[in-house]
């Protein structure tokens, strides 16, 4: 199903036109095992790993687990959520910034030390 936020193609594009950089690491987990995909979010910046679990703790339930090995976000942080700007506001919560962000913050602050 497309534009459903467990779909791995659907959760790369729309992070990536966020701004975000992102790898896919892992899709063939096996058929008993909940997790469905992993990603990497800014490699090489925040390296945040995120994990879509599908039919956990029940059938028919999604979560999403962000973890950066407590670099910006505490253990490991699971979302449940339908809702993609769910997934990006946690991400903005704990200072995981896309490109364009991180741009416009050095912009500013060179802006500053010009004055």
């Amino acid at each position: 199903m497309a534009n459903k936020l467990t779909t791995l193609g659907y959760v790369v594009k729309r992070l990536r036109d966020c701004g975000y950089v992102t790898y896919k690491l892992f899709t063939d987990y096996s058929e008993t095992d909940p997790r469905c995909w992993t990603i990497i979010i800014n490699p090489g910046q925040s390296s945040v790993f995120c994990t879509c679990y599908v039919n956990d703790p029940f059938f028919g339930e999604s979560f999403f687990e962000l973890y950066d090995g407590n670099q910006f976000i505490p253990g490991k942080l699971k979302i449940k959520t339908s809702s993609f700007e769910v997934l990006v506001s946690h991400l903005i919560k704990y200072n995981i910034l896309s490109i364009r962000e991180v741009g416009s913050l050095v912009e500013e602050n060179l802006n500053l030390l010009a004055k």
